[in-house]
This record gives structure tokens, sequence and C-alpha cells, in this order.
């Protein structure tokens, strides 16, 4: 089993920046989904930001242009790169990797691989808090 441990979280204001780390404790250079996940509270977890197969990603619209998602293979460490912070981007923030290597995915079923704790390894998460 793979465990996720997130980092980088933090409290700034409004237009600041962070940097997201997520670090595997195994192997996932032959994975080929995973992705970011944020939820506020009262609100529903939503994806932020996900890879999947040949280099694809998305982003969900309210972060595009501002966001970046990377990853280190050498490292196994997932990344998101968070600019222009709103306060509306304060959630907890969590990584997670889909659980089989070597599966080509496009962007829908790559959101349906990681949604589902049965199929996907998942962090603690960590806090962002935005102030305006």
């Amino acid at each position: 089993r793979v465990q996720l441990v997130e980092s980088g979280g933090g409290s700034v204001q409004t237009g600041g920046s962070l940097t997201l780390s997520c670090a595997a404790s195994g192997n996932t250079s032959r994975t080929n989904c995973m992705g970011w996940f944020r939820q506020a509270p009262g609100a529903e977890r939503e994806v932020v930001a996900q890879f999947y197969t040949g280099g694809g990603i998305t982003y969900t619209d309210s972060v595009e242009g501002r966001f970046t998602i990377s990853r280190d293979d050498a490292k196994y460490t997932l990344y998101l790169r968070m600019n222009a912070l709103k306060p509306e981007d304060a959630a907890m923030y969590y990584c997670a990797v889909a659980m089989y290597q070597d599966v080509s995915y496009n962007g829908r079923s790559c959101q349906a691989q990681l949604v589902d704790p049965r199929r996907s390894y998942w962090g603690q998460g960590t806090q962002v808090t935005v102030s305006s």
C-alpha cells in the first residue's frame, strides 16, 4: 500500500502563493493518474488538478492559469503550485494517486478512479487559509 503525505499548506494573504507537496512512500512513476482535490467547510470535495496518461493535465476552471500541477518521478512526489490565491481557495487540500500502475486513463476515467477510495490512495490533507 502506498502512503501519501501532503505538506506545504499554510496561511497567506490574498494574492499570495504556496506550493503543496505530496510525497509517496512507494514508486509512483508508472502511475498514470494522480491529482489534487480540495474541500472547504460545508462544501463537497472537488478536483483541483489532475495528471493522466500521456502528460494530460486538467484543472478546474476556477484555478486555471493560477495553479500548476507537476510531478517529480525520481522523488515520487506530486506538487501543486498555487499563485494569486483567493479567499475562495481556502480549503483542506488532498492528493490522490490511482492504485494501479501501467493503466491508461483519459481525464474522465482518471477522475473516476481518484474519487473511488477502493481504487486510489489518499493523503491526510494539508490546510490552506487565505485571508483578504
